[in-house]
């Protein structure tokens, strides 16, 4: 069996496509680019598409591994500047997931119009359903993410040896249940790379052995120390807390992460 392609058909579809997967996949990762670049990333993915579609593989497994992550890596190049193989790979998963989402709502949305769909109207309702596809998930995306933002807090510590207020942006961790084993005060977490920073702060003798269990590691102990005061950003107004507990773990805190802190919920309770 055999089945007839028109490449130029193919082409346009592959850069609609192409640019509502870029689309999705900036927003994920908060990355931007101009309208230039994002046509550029599209069109060098469609032309690369189209080639490989030319190529004498009869394995569509072949097929689908020289076009998914190579393809999707240049795209994501091209178009966010994205260096690296490792960032590159990330990127090409999370585009991936952005497109199983996109297929499986583009779905949904021509079941609706199955009844109604004629072959010369197919296409153009399938770019159609593509970008409305797209709105809607960008729509819950940036909701999400303004929920999260709204978890954001700014926390104040001033350090003696500096002589200046550091300022750290912090993530209100609602799963964070650290608690100091013998006062039972809330343990936050700070990143290694923020602990740097604040070392004149973190005296051996305010020094707390926290255990902790997490995925992956049944318990451990954790190195934390108590600082002598922070100031919480909270809703226009300021929280001042005395003897706060801070532990230091990378864990939840990635060095691209917007935050360097995980807050306990529990500094925010009167």
């Amino acid at each position: 069996m055999y089945y007839k392609l028109y490449i130029d058909s193919v082409f346009v579809l592959q850069t609609t496509m192409n640019l509502y997967l870029l689309s999705l996949a900036g927003v994920i990762l908060r990355c931007t680019a101009t309208h230039r670049r994002r046509w550029l990333g599209a069109l060098v993915g469609a032309a690369m598409s189209c080639l490989v579609l030319c190529l004498p593989f009869s394995a569509a497994g072949c097929r689908l591994l020289l076009s998914a992550v190579p393809v999707s890596m240049v795209m994501m190049c091209l178009t966010y500047r994205i260096h690296g193989v490792r960032r590159l790979l990330e990127a090409s998963f999370v585009m991936a997931a952005a497109g199983f989402f996109l297929g499986g709502a583009m779905i949904w949305i021509l079941n609706r119009f199955r009844a109604v769909m004629k072959a010369r109207e197919g296409f153009w309702i399938i770019l159609a359903a593509g970008a409305l596809a797209c709105q809607i998930l960008k729509a819950l995306l940036k909701r999400l993410m303004r929920r999260e933002q709204n978890c954001l807090r700014t926390v104040r510590l001033y350090v003696p040896a500096l002589g200046q207020e550091i300022r750290l942006r912090a993530l209100v961790d609602t799963g964070n249940h650290l608690t100091d084993p013998i006062s039972g005060a809330p343990v936050s977490v700070i990143s290694r790379r923020a602990a740097v920073s604040l070392a004149s702060c973190l005296r051996p003798e305010k020094y707390h052995a926290v255990p902790y269990r997490s995925v992956g590691q049944e318990k451990g102990i954790l190195s934390a120390y108590e600082l002598p005061e922070i100031s919480i950003e909270e809703a226009g107004c300021t929280i001042k807390r005395e003897g706060v507990i801070v532990a230091v773990c990378d864990a939840g805190i990635s060095p691209e992460s917007d935050y360097q802190m995980l807050l306990h919920p529990g500094l925010l309770e009167n």
